[in-house]
């Protein structure tokens, strides 16, 4: 079967082929990278079909797998930058989280625990190894690092700093009555990690911009020297019982 006349050719269909794949490459946007090497599959497509009297099956088969391949791609890319993979349990807070896609949104509150807290508790205890990551979504919580206590509003990681480093809590830390929390395992979080490095990616970056975030806030008119706490708040903490 032969489709050719004018200025389309066989050779034009290559080089126009060709100028899609050149032009996806050259992209970074991953969805814009795969939609034009879709586009030059395709017309790879036709002009297999099209070249001969008969068309060229081994290669028609072979740039057919590619191209199921790149569109699976392509789909798992929108899904997971879909905001219809936001679980509706969760969708109250996804704005909380602005640094994560629709995708690693959900797949950060699958392994989420997510309570009220109903009675005062410690968190995470200075220079001892925590296991697991909190977010506090509603209340406060008094942080004490070193000689220095403050006050830290909502929306805030932590257990971040022995998440992301290994090493033991930079702070300890008191969540009281009534604070709404997302807890999740240290080791839960890390298979999680390891086995998808762009969840892994897209966590630590959330994570990293509410630490900056934090420091700022620690060294503001919020923090206090622990010696100009009152007593009874200091006895109230050392009696708080952690988790």
């Amino acid at each position: 079967m032969n489709l050719y006349g004018g200025a389309l050719t066989p050779e034009n269909l290559v080089y126009l082929a060709g100028a899609f794949y050149v032009a996806g490459l050259a992209i970074t946007h991953q969805i814009i990278l795969r939609l034009f090497i879709l586009a030059g599959t395709g017309i790879y497509l036709i002009y297999y079909a099209t070249l001969g009297e008969s068309p060229l099956w081994e290669a028609i088969y072979v740039s057919m797998l590619i191209g199921l391949a790149n569109l699976g791609g392509l789909t798992s890319l929108i899904a997971r930058r879909s905001r219809f993979a936001i679980p509706r349990a969760h969708a109250d807070i996804y704005d909380d989280f602005p640094h994560l896609p629709p995708g690693d949104f959900r797949a950060l509150m699958k392994r989420a625990k997510r309570y009220t807290v109903t009675r005062d508790k410690q968190v995470t205890t200075e220079g001892e190894a925590g296991d697991r990551l909190y977010f506090v979504l509603k209340g406060a919580t008094l942080v004490r690092k070193g000689e220095q206590a403050f006050v830290l509003p909502s929306k805030l990681f932590l257990g971040e700093v022995a998440f992301l480093t290994g090493v033991p809590s930079s702070a300890s830390a008191w969540l009281e009555e009534g604070v709404e929390v997302l807890e999740w395992r240290f080791d839960d979080l890390r298979r999680k990690c390891a086995r998808t490095p762009r969840f892994r990616l897209a966590l630590e970056a959330a994570i990293s911009l509410d630490l900056a975030a934090k420091v700022a806030r620690s060294m503001g008119r919020n923090s206090v020297h622990v010696d100009d706490i009152p007593k009874p708040m200091i006895e109230a903490l050392s009696r708080v019982g952690q988790v």
